[in-house]
């Protein structure tokens, strides 16, 4: 049954529309005989009566220890008040954080309690929160592996990490009690009062010592140089600067390592460049000494044309500047001298050739890497003149004609070619690759078709060959770098043809197209627009 508390209206209406749970417990009876209507909505009641009725009667999430609540109880009647902080228990089973206030008072000569429960379950969590909060600034700046340092906009330090304390050799009391100038070197601290006083008029986050090294002292006054970044944070209407400290000490010396090691391999460099200057000036000489021999032997023997030939060729070739490692030259050069008699003419021919066809090749490889390489880093890009199309394909034909094989020969079909706007150059290298791999992947009594054709300012050019062609699987990494097709593993090449054609495509804003099957040849098609200067 509900107490009367006063018959006041204006206490029972302080009672009915206060906030926070306002309950009447009655000691004697041990549970409420009063509650507010926001206390029993707090608890999770719908209504003062089912509170009334609860079989529990407990508001504590556990059972008390026997007796606890009783003394309680007339600790209370006996002081008047006492408050605390406990976990309440609602209806449903569910609890919360609430400060409790029990006020004695007595009504009809029975003991009362005026029961005050707020609910502090918010200020817990921001309790929690700010626990977490602290313990994550504490991972991070006092664990750091950088060094921190806090200053007020005086100069003070206020604070420093473990890091810091390890880099300046001072512990935490002793920076406390230090400006940010003692940790500057001696001669540098005025100007860098100035700078702090600058940053303080204007702060902002940002990197110090642009384009200057800058320095830092230990305790024993002893500098290191340092890498610095500031930022700032305002705390209580005052400014606080925030300086993140990396020592550079390793950094630098291992780019002094790295300098040293650079000059070492340059050094290595220049001794190898004269060694190779010396192998290639006594190769010279060894050549030079065959040609002697090759013009006796010639004299003697006037069936030995053939050598003389080859010799010449092979000097004509070594006269050029030699590009590359030439190991294989030396050591065949160096076998040849072993036969000096007429009768081992045969060997010596056997390594003059194996010299004139590495050299060939390694020269061959070297021209394809250097146009890889050429454009790659972009020094190579179209230059458009007045180009004639017939002109350029029978210069192409006549540099292949020496690729055909016995039976080979190309067959032009030109159709509405009049002057092009476009790089003659690019489009004779391209025009030579194609025609080279058409006549190296066809067999002997075959046809090489070229076609070409201009209309809406767009050249159409087709090569097709009768060769062994190409998979499917394989066309789709035909244009990337010494990608070979499976079925031509056998044959010399280095798989930079079709990629260097598609590059020299894109300088001229062209497109590559291909259709092939295995055994059946291949077609490959190219557009390649350009302007119309006709009335140029």
């Amino acid at each position: 049954m509900a107490v009367n508390l006063f018959n006041n209206p204006l206490t029972d209406t302080l009672f009915e529309r206060a906030q926070d749970f306002v309950g009447l417990y009655d000691v004697e009876l041990g549970w409420f005989t009063r509650v507010n209507p926001a206390g029993y909505l707090l608890l999770g009641y719908p209504s003062a009566r089912a509170l009334y009725t609860d079989p529990v009667r407990s508001l504590q999430p556990q059972k008390l220890p026997h007796g606890e609540w009783e003394r309680l109880c007339r600790l209370v009647l006996r002081t008047g008040h006492q408050e605390f902080e406990t976990e309440v228990r609602r209806q449903a089973g569910s609890t919360f954080w609430a400060r409790i206030e029990l006020t004695s008072l007595t009504l009809e000569g029975r003991p009362y309690l005026l029961i005050r429960l707020t609910d502090t379950n918010r200020l817990h969590e921001a309790e929690r929160s700010l626990a977490q909060s602290v313990r994550r600034f504490e991972a991070v700046f006092t664990h750091a592996t950088i060094g921190i340092i806090v200053c007020n906009q005086h100069g003070d330090i206020v604070s420093a990490n473990a890091k810091a304390q390890q880099q300046f050799d001072y512990s935490i009391a002793e920076l406390l009690r230090l400006r940010i100038e003692a940790l500057v070197p001696d001669g540098v601290w005025a100007r860098h009062e100035q700078l702090r006083q600058t940053f303080g008029a204007h702060p902002q986050a940002r990197a110090m010592g642009a384009n200057r090294d800058l320095q830092a002292r230990r305790r024993d006054g002893s500098a290191f140089p340092v890498e610095i970044s500031l930022s700032y944070f305002h705390l209580d209407q005052q400014l606080f600067a925030v300086a993140y400290i990396i020592d550079i000490s390793h950094k630098q010396q291992a780019e002094r390592d790295l300098q040293a090691e650079r000059q070492r391999v340059e050094r290595l460099n220049a001794d190898l460049e004269r060694k190779v200057a010396d192998r290639t000036h006594a190769l010279m000489t060894t050549l030079a000494q065959l040609e002697r021999r090759s013009e006796e032997l010639t004299k003697a023997l006037a069936a030995e044309q053939e050598l003389g030939e080859l010799k010449s060729r092979f000097v004509s070739m070594a006269s050029h500047e030699f590009r590359t490692p030439l190991t294989a030259v030396l050591t065949s050069a160096a076998l040849i001298e072993k036969y000096p008699t007429t009768e081992q003419q045969d060997r010596r021919l056997r390594h003059l050739g194996r010299i004139r066809l590495s050299v060939k090749h390694l020269n061959d490889i070297l021209e394809e890497f250097l146009s890889v390489g050429k454009i790659e880093e972009g020094r190579i890009a179209a230059q458009p003149a007045r180009s004639e199309l017939p002109a350029l394909l029978r210069d192409a034909v006549a540099e292949v004609q020496g690729l055909r094989k016995a039976g080979q020969h190309i067959e032009l079909a030109l159709h509405d070619l009049g002057p092009l706007w476009l790089d003659a150059s690019l489009l004779h290298k391209i025009l030579v690759n194609l025609l080279s791999n058409a006549l190296k992947y066809s067999g002997e009594n075959t046809t090489i078709t070229v076609r070409a054709s201009g209309q809406q300012h767009r050249l159409t050019l087709s090569v097709q060959d009768e060769g062994v062609g190409i998979s499917r699987e394989d066309q789709e990494h035909l244009f990337e770098r010494f990608f070979r097709a499976r079925n031509v593993t056998n044959v010399p090449g280095t798989g930079l043809g079709l990629y260097i054609i598609a590059r020299y495509l894109e300088l001229m804003g062209g497109t590559i197209a291909l259709q092939s099957a295995l055994d059946q040849g291949t077609t490959i098609t190219i557009v390649i627009p350009y302007e119309d200067h006709s009335a140029d």
